[in-house]
């Protein structure tokens, strides 16, 4: 402030001193206190009121203090020059001291207000502090109050109540009045709509506009959908309530902050021109160039320097793992396994730890093969600093590029968890291993002699969502077709939702996406040739079941068959069994206490609940009269500790049971026994059970029944050795010898040279990417030269 007064007053009216001075504060204004005498006692002789100096010794000075609304009380009076510094310091700091906070600086008629607390120095009016939490749309601070923080706010939207505009009234058109319990308002309806003359066969879209206004928001004996469910909120304390209204609601960005997500205070602080919000929805690659070249005045720069070389180095190590075209307001739960691991890796460089022990299970999920140089760059750099680097890891490149390899096997299962090799990376060639083996080129995965050829195409016209623009694409059908492109050009969007969703509406009269929930669905202009298929099928690494009682066998419909086994066995049929009496699903031959789940629940109160084995059936979760029904000597509980393995070589005089088992073998899970719970499973494990289970549906239909299936699979390859991808290679293989089509979204090279077809989006990612750059069989993809997948395959194809 003191250099503020003296460059202002001292540069513009040097012949004239400035008085420092400060408002009488509302608290000096007592009844039974002297103002004037008070401010003598403490040492001040002028103020001046309404623009007139005075002496505060002066005649009836007291009753003008307390008349008059601007009393202004000199501390100083001063020439604003260099040598006056330590004086005109202490001056303001008195005048600061005395006026709560606020001083004034006086000089020839001009007045400057100077606070220590933030106001407008207009008008005055009040600001808080700045602090970080002002910043921060999670602390109460500076969350914008509308939307707490949030960006959004939930309404009610007419596209969930009338989910279908084809359908009628008299058939559900208005969705929330279709379940049971709101007959009555169905009845008022109809005879609503019959006294306005409104059809109720007629679809919803066919209704004029005013009787559909009439019929969503009318206020009266008949109350429309809208204010019906406004006044269920009343009742939201009850959770099926809440459930209920939530199907119905859209998050729209809130109108108070515009999706910024804070307050108005908070984004009236701006730098070099740009709120905080603008600045987070910047990519950080765009965020790098900004700061870089950010300039800032002496002072503030000054002040600055530690945090923007904080910041900067945080942004060039996001940059550095490859996700750049991210921005910074991006929410966390929209990130793919991938991309949220590297946003770890870069919070793990920016920490500068040394003697650390990093484990990075998988780092190369998602990340295409021209990301991997850069990310193992990232990975010497965390080992160089002093720290161990420790990798969960089946790409190629990540092995040679170690420096010690360790290697489990010989296989996987109860025929793993053996050390086969442990040493220099390089040296696993001439060890003999299967990971060996593949490194040295003594095994690989071939490139088939021959593409298939398309009989029909699949067209995508004017695909458009995030940062797809119009994309037109063409998928062969009855073929294998890889999408590729390095992370963020847009492969999820355009297969995932895009293709899937418009393929479902078509297919199935209505997609699944959870809309209300934000699960967003792409549009096109045209899709032609969807009528060749019959059904579209996403399969993806979510788990099979939430709970232990869903495992292997239940999933594939195998489990039914080894129930029937058991209840064909001479003591079952003796004593009355039936094949529901081998289930641990249904009560009969399952242990009560445990209600077949082979544990029970002890619930610690404070602590975490604790599942003990049960003592009644010691975890086998039958009772013990139906483990005495033996099948080639074991009981029901034995044979769902068989490994598929086992179970085939055991039952394979059983063709259906066999060859539902077959299937699980077939995609490499014969290690996996039959009763494993659904959620010891990994994502890969989970998308082959799920590929088992179609392999299944497709070997039971002819070829020749003319319409098939699309099948979508987001990086199958994840979590899978390279002996796994060839597996995978011939499964995938059989699905489309079968008359289906294949849509893959890969990166592994391996998977990509054996497509019969390729879709290549790029260039970059994000703002730079979302178009095709390449689309034709493997070997016309790398000839393209602006195509990154393209460079990978010329060595390959």
């Amino acid at each position: 402030m003191v250099d503020a007064v003296i460059a202002d007053f001292g540069m513009r009216n040097a012949e004239f001193p400035i008085l420092v001075s400060f408002p009488l504060p509302a608290s000096a204004h007592r009844p039974d206190v002297e103002v004037a005498a008070q401010l003598r006692a403490a040492g001040f002789v002028r103020a001046q009121i309404d623009g007139e100096l005075v002496r505060l010794d002066a005649d009836e000075v007291e009753q003008r203090v307390r008349a008059s609304k601007d009393v202004l009380v000199i501390v100083d009076r001063i020439d604003a020059v260099e040598t006056n510094r330590s004086r005109l310091a202490d001056a303001i700091a008195t005048a600061f001291s005395e006026g709560e906070g606020v001083a004034l600086a006086l000089n020839n008629g001009d007045r400057r207000r100077f606070s220590e607390h933030p106001a407008c120095s207009a008008c005055g009016c009040a600001a808080p502090v700045l602090t970080p939490t002002l910043f921060s749309f999670n602390n109460p601070r500076g969350a914008c109050p509308s939307c707490n923080g949030f960006g959004a706010v939930l309404e009610y939207d007419e596209s969930l109540i009338v989910p279908d505009p084809g359908r009628s009234l008299a058939k559900g058109a208005l969705d929330p009045w279709t379940k049971p319990r709101y007959d009555g308002r169905r009845r008022l309806l109809r005879e609503t709509a019959r006294a306005r003359g409104i059809d109720l066969d007629a679809p919803w879209r066919e209704i004029p506009a005013r009787d559909r206004q009439f019929l969503l928001r009318n206020k009266g004996r008949y109350l429309g959908i809208f204010p019906f469910l406004e006044r269920l909120e009343e009742k939201r304390y009850k959770q099926y309530i809440r459930v209920f209204l939530r199907q119905y609601q859209l998050a729209k960005t809130c109108p108070s902050c515009a999706g910024a997500r804070l307050k108005p205070e908070s984004l009236a602080v701006r730098v070099a021109g740009k709120t905080i919000a603008e600045a987070a929805a910047l990519t950080a690659t765009e965020l790098d160039r900004w700061l870089a070249e950010l300039q800032l005045p002496a002072f503030q720069q000054q002040v600055a320097d530690h945090i923007l070389g904080e910041l900067r180095a945080r942004v060039g190590f996001v940059n550095d793992v490859g996700l750049g075209y991210l921005t910074l307001d991006r929410q966390t739960r929209t990130l793919s396994g991938g991309e949220a691991q590297r946003i770890a890796l870069s919070n793990a460089l920016g920490s500068h730890l040394v003697d650390t022990l990093y484990v990075l299970d998988e780092p190369s999920i998602g990340l295409h093969p021209a990301d991997m140089d850069r990310l193992l760059m990232l990975l010497r750099r965390l080992a160089s600093g002093g720290n161990t680097v420790v990798v969960v890891e089946h790409d190629p490149a990540a092995m040679r590029a170690a420096d010690w390899m360790v290697e489990l096997g010989p296989a996987s299962g109860a025929a793993g968890g053996q050390l086969v090799y442990q040493g220099p990376a390089l040296a696993v060639r001439e060890a003999g291993t299967l990971t060996g083996q593949y490194l040295s080129g003594e095994k690989l995965i071939g490139v088939p002699s021959a593409r298939r050829p398309a009989a029909r195409w699949l067209d995508v016209k004017g695909a458009r969502l995030h940062n797809l623009a119009g994309v037109d694409a063409r998928i062969p059908l009855g073929t294998l077709t890889a999408v590729t492109g390095v992370s963020g050009s847009g492969k999820s969007t355009l297969v995932h939702d895009v293709l899937f969703r418009q393929l479902e509406a078509r297919l199935r009269g209505g997609h699944t996406a959870k809309q209300h929930l934000g699960e967003p669905v792409g549009v096109v202009k045209d899709l032609k040739g969807w009528e060749a298929l019959e059904d579209v099928v996403c399969i993806d690494q979510k788990p099979i079941g939430r709970t232990p009682r869903s495992n292997p066998v239940t999933y594939v419909k195998a489990f039914d068959e080894l129930r029937a086994l058991f209840a064909n066995e001479a003591l079952a049929r003796a004593r009355g069994y039936a094949p529901s009496t081998f289930s641990f699903n249904v009560a009969g031959g399952r242990c009560e206490a445990c209600e077949g789940a082979g544990h029970v629940l002890i619930e610690m109160v404070f602590l975490a609940n604790v599942f003990v084995p049960c003592e009644v059936c010691g975890g086998a979760r039958f009772k013990r009269d139906v483990l005495d029904v033996k099948l080639q000597g074991f009981s029901i509980a034995q044979a769902l500790e068989w490994t598929v393995d086992e179970a085939i070589k055991r039952l394979h005089r059983h063709p259906r049971l066999a060859r539902c088992l077959w299937h699980l073998q077939q995609v490499g899970l014969g290690y996996l026994q039959l009763g494993q719970p659904a959620t010891t499973l990994s994502g890969g494990e989970a998308q082959r059970l799920k590929i088992a289970r179609e392999l299944a549906h497709a070997g039971s239909s002819r070829r020749g029944s003319g319409k098939r299936k699309l099948y979508i699979l987001d990086e199958p390859t994840t979590g899978l050795h390279l002996d796994d991808v060839r597996v995978l290679c011939r499964v995938l293989d059989r699905l489309v010898d079968a008359g289906h089509t294949v849509v893959v979204i890969e990166h592994n090279l391996d998977v990509i040279k054996r497509a019969d077809w390729v879709i290549d989006l790029g260039p970059g990612a994000g703002a730079q990417g979302g178009r095709v750059v390449a689309a034709g069989t493997p070997e016309e993809v790398a000839q393209v030269n602006e195509s990154a997948t393209g460079r990978y395959l010329k060595d390959l194809a």
